[in-house]
């Protein structure tokens, strides 16, 4: 199951190589990763995932970019969401405009008809921040926030969202609350170990259903097939 193991990745900023180079290992690491999300909770209906990271620059966004489009390559109607209303990438990630979105639905200003962008990816839509509010974690934790992942369930099979850092703000404890599922982002060689353990009970806390830890960046030696690589979540 994918909350006892992590997985291994090794990418560069920005990268979407599940669109771009889908028959790298790269590529099928995330199709594997898709695969135990899926069976992390056999049991239970899993459309909401979080995607967040102990701090900033581990990767998280491209990892909740990708994870999306792997889910839309297999069939699903996805919908990514970018929840990082302090310093939000997906629009950038994926070319487009970002005058409208998140923030703009939780102040009930625009509609989600209205804001939901095309990716260029079959199957995968894009909802970006919006303008950036002053109240981030209020609005997150507003009833306009559960009103509209209700009716987001309705439109979509899988709904990906990207979260600010957990030990920063808490924005993404407030998501991952609302979340069925959250993966815990973390850069081999960047991250150390006590402010990994610190976001697992940061969000633990949040009584976050924490589905498996993802390690980013990190070397596989040539020798090594990307199947052998996985570690206990306990060793983090």
């Amino acid at each position: 199951m994918f909350k006892k193991k992590k997985l291994l990745l090794q990418i560069s900023p920005r990268s979407l190589v599940t669109r771009d180079n889908t028959q790298s290992i790269v590529s099928e690491q995330y199709r594997t990763i898709r695969t135990n999300i899926n069976f992390s909770m056999p049991d239970k209906d899993l459309k909401t995932i979080l995607i967040t990271s102990a701090t900033s620059g581990e990767g998280k966004s491209t990892s909740a970019a990708n994870i999306a489009i792997v889910f839309a390559q297999e069939g699903k109607k996805v919908l990514l969401v970018d929840g990082d209303m302090r310093r939000p990438t997906m629009h950038y990630t994926f070319r487009t405009t970002n005058t409208a979105g998140l923030s703009n639905l939780l102040t009930r200003q625009w509609n989600v008809d209205d804001v939901v962008k095309q990716t260029g990816v079959e199957g995968l839509n894009l909802i970006t921040c919006g303008q950036i509010p002053p109240n981030p974690a209020e609005l997150l934790g507003s009833k306009s926030m559960d009103l509209l992942i209700k009716e987001l369930k309705l439109k979509y099979d899988v709904i990906v969202f990207d979260a600010p850092p957990v030990l920063s703000i808490a924005d993404a404890q407030i998501l991952a609350n609302k979340c069925d599922g959250t993966i815990l982002v973390v850069n081999s060689g960047v991250t150390d170990k006590e402010s990994a353990k610190k976001a697992k009970e940061v969000l633990q806390a949040s009584k976050a259903n924490i589905i498996g830890t993802l390690l980013n960046n990190f070397k596989l030696e040539k020798s090594h097939y990307y199947s052998e690589n996985y570690y206990p979540v306990s060793k983090v």
